[in-house]
C-alpha cells in the first residue's frame, strides 16, 4: 500500500509540476490559451496573474516531493499538502471551473486516502 501511496502522490506532484510550466511559461501561448480557454487578450492582461498561481502550484509539487523524500518519516508532510491540493482543487472549482475538480481535487483526494490508509 506505501508503493501504490507514494505513486499517487507522485502523480499528483508531476499534475502540479505541469500546471506550474502552463501556467508560468505557456500561459499566453495558442496551448496554454486552449488548455483553459483564454481568449489572447484575457491571456496577455492576465499573464502576471497567472505566473504567480503556476509558482503556487510549484510550492505544493515541491511539497509532496519534499514528503515522498522523506518516506515513511514524512507521511505528515504528504497529508498536510495533498490536503491542500484537495481545498485548492474544490475552491477553483466553486469559483472557476467544475473541470478543477476532476483534474486537481480528485486526483489529491484519491493520494490522500491512499496516504491515510499506507500509515
Amino acid at each position: 500500500m506505501q508503493n501504490i501511496a507514494t505513486i499517487a502522490t507522485g502523480f499528483v506532484a508531476l499534475l502540479h509540476l505541469y500546471i506550474l510550466y502552463l501556467e508560468i511559461f505557456l500561459w499566453n501561448t495558442p496551448k496554454g490559451r486552449r488548455t483553459f480557454g483564454l481568449s489572447e487578450e484575457f491571456a496577455a492582461a492576465s499573464k502576471v496573474l497567472a505566473a504567480n498561481q503556476g509558482l503556487y502550484n510549484g510550492f505544493l509539487a515541491a511539497g509532496l516531493i519534499w514528503g515522498i523524500w522523506q518516506g515513511s518519516t514524512g507521511q505528515s508532510i504528504k497529508i498536510f499538502f495533498l490536503a491542500c491540493v484537495v481545498v485548492a482543487g474544490v475552491f477553483g472549482a466553486a469559483t472557476s471551473s467544475k473541470r478543477i475538480l476532476f483534474v486537481q481535487a480528485l486526483p489529491g483526494a484519491i493520494a490522500l486516502v491512499l496516504v491515510l490508509l499506507s500509515g
